[in-house]
């Protein structure tokens, strides 16, 4: 198994918190076709980020730089987990005993199955620890 295959390539981007910033952001990826499958926004003192998955990554990199945004790459991992009471806790708790941080994450949910976006101080390791744990995870070339 690679582990690289799991790694998936998340845009954030750093930028005033003020208002008209994500319609901008999401203007910007409409007109060059990016498609936006997740996000999530955070603010700390003025400042925000919002961190997304979006299907080219590459195209939204230059087009958000090329209006002043401050973006960068990250790598996370997309595991499907369980839409009911406990599904959280299972995948947390794996890592936890495994000594891998989960430094910040968010999830989304579709009819039959819920995904957690992870960003974890051991990417490596939390996804050899989730794949032989039968989790299953998602590979970066489905999304990006």
């Amino acid at each position: 198994m690679s582990c690289e295959q799991y790694m998936i390539r998340q845009i954030s981007l750093f930028s005033e918190n003020k208002p008209g910033r994500l319609a901008a952001m999401a203007k910007a990826c409409q007109e060059e076709n990016v498609n936006i499958l997740a996000f999530s926004i955070a603010e700390a003192e003025g400042f925000g980020v919002i961190r997304a998955l979006v299907d080219k990554p590459d195209v939204a990199f230059r087009k958000l730089t090329s209006m002043g945004f401050n973006v960068a790459f990250t790598h996370v991992i997309a595991v499907e987990m369980k839409d009911e009471p406990g599904g959280l806790f299972e995948i947390a708790s794996k890592l936890s005993e495994a000594g891998i941080n989960i430094e910040y994450s968010y999830a989304f949910s579709g009819k039959n199955k819920a995904v957690l976006i992870l960003r974890v101080d051991q990417v490596e390791e939390a996804i050899r620890l989730l794949h032989a744990h039968k989790f299953t995870l998602i590979a970066s070339d489905s999304i990006q």
